[in-house]
């Protein structure tokens, strides 16, 4: 395994591997901290492609002023050190002035799927994810690169702007990979203390529950909505940023549910800790659906 830490390294070992080989190349882009989440990423990339790169990179261009760049979880020897054992091929780890040079100044912005939920509470936060991906597709030119269905909005933005650019990837969503207690998995609940780490647990719960009630044959949009709140607003330590329920694939908000694939999807605060979660009903229809659509 080879860590690079330059772009032009990066692009002219990706170009011989794709030219000179001709070998498949899968990317799993992170920003560290590796979790089961992310290896259920590269176990995946690994399965389907050739060659695996696993790229490194805390973007401080999808943080907000008052988010938790700083602070975010860095090790870079744990992770050389968990990827390693998977057979990842190549670490793409750069710098930040290796990804932004002075007098940087291009940004790509994914127009209206970025203004909702994550993009209202995060300004910026999808212009940055957007522009990074851009970066990374642009050097690696992977032919698949592998996502996170825990970041649905993400996915989709991502699906998006691979289409919209013309990209040769494919982007491949994975589900979520949960704890025991059903608590999805993020880089974020090292942030929890043990009280907090318990009453996360009302967010899978509350999901859980609105799936149950959807089962029963509520399809009110709304009152899932309610279900969610009224579950999560009962856990003291929690504190709630968003509930939607909206189409799986264009995240347009529904008042009246049909059996297309639906998302429902929070944000909440727990303690000082901002984490996201989201479960799709009538996933097994969404390959359908978008096939009808195409």
């Amino acid at each position: 395994m080879e860590i690079i830490n330059r772009r032009k390294r990066m692009s002219s070992v990706a170009r011989k591997i794709r030219r000179e080989q001709d070998k498949s190349i899968g990317l799993v882009p992170t920003m560290g901290a590796l979790h089961e989440g992310h290896l259920s990423l590269v176990k995946e990339a690994r399965q389907m492609c050739d060659i695996v790169v696993v790229s490194v990179f805390v973007n401080p261009a999808q943080f907000g002023p008052s988010e938790d760049y700083n602070r975010y979880p860095r090790d870079l020897t744990s992770d050389t050190a968990l990827l390693t054992d998977y057979n990842v091929d190549y670490i793409f780890a750069p710098t930040v002035e290796e990804m932004y040079p002075k007098g940087y100044s291009t940004y790509v912005t994914v127009e209206g799927l970025s203004t909702q939920l994550e993009g209202v509470s995060r300004p910026g936060h999808f212009r940055g994810v957007a522009t990074v991906v851009t970066i990374l597709l642009n050097v690696i030119r992977p032919d698949f690169a592998y996502f996170g269905q825990k970041d649905a909005q993400q996915a989709l933005i991502i699906k998006k702007l691979v289409r919209d650019l013309a990209f040769d990837t494919e982007v491949v969503v994975l589900p979520t990979v949960r704890e025991d207690s059903g608590l999805a998995i993020s880089s974020r609940n090292a942030y929890l203390n043990t009280e907090e780490q318990e009453a996360a647990k009302v967010i899978h719960r509350a999901l859980m529950k609105a799936r149950e009630t959807y089962k029963a044959g509520e399809r009110s949009a709304g009152k899932l909505a309610g279900v969610v709140r009224t579950t999560i607003e009962a856990e003291p330590r929690a504190r709630i940023d968003y509930v939607s329920v909206s189409d799986a694939e264009t995240m347009e908000k529904l008042d009246k549910l049909d059996e297309h694939p639906i998302l429902i999807a929070v944000g909440a605060y727990i303690g000082k800790t901002r984490l996201i979660d989201n479960i799709v009903l009538n996933s097994g229809r969404q390959t359908d659906a978008a096939k009808a659509r195409a």
